[in-house]
């Protein structure tokens, strides 16, 4: 006489059948659900803080690149000739050597153009992103990331 294999629910199942029931899967579900609702807010908030560091990172980037402008044609250029100056050789211009980037003149994290003032009201240039909210102030990733700070 043959006995079939039951499983904790009582349900036969047939030799070699493996898998899980629909209760196991619903309570890895949850727990998964607990866990994202948990860790979700902090991952979230290290990734606006990425984008801000970013800012800076490039901010220092285009600064270097203006640098090297500098040496070759022996002024910064004017913000009217803004940081296309550092791809595009301005039309009066004697000495440039460039493109001083590898590329286009990235935009900040958040798609828009950076701002770039010479001479600047924080130092002898200022180049600075708006932030998350493209709007003058803010706090948090609403916050300006300028070369002076």
């Amino acid at each position: 006489m043959m006995m079939s294999k039951l499983t904790a629910i009582n349900v036969p199942r047939k030799p070699g059948q493996h898998g899980f029931t629909l209760m196991e899967l619903l309570v890895v579900l949850a727990i998964l659900g607990l866990l994202m609702s948990l860790v979700g807010p902090r991952v979230l908030n290290s990734l606006g803080g990425a984008k801000t560091k970013t800012t800076g990172i490039q901010i220092k980037d285009l600064e270097q690149s203006l640098e090297m402008y500098k040496l070759d044609v022996g002024r910064f250029p004017t913000t009217e000739e803004g940081l296309a100056a550092l791809v595009t050789k301005p039309g009066s211009v004697s000495g440039w050597n460039g493109p001083y980037l590898k590329s286009d003149v990235p935009l900040d994290p958040w798609n828009r153009a950076y701002h770039y003032k010479y001479p600047g009201e924080h130092g002898e240039l200022d180049i600075f992103s708006y932030g998350q909210d493209g709007q003058a102030g803010g706090e948090g990733e609403d916050s300006d990331v300028g070369n002076w700070q």
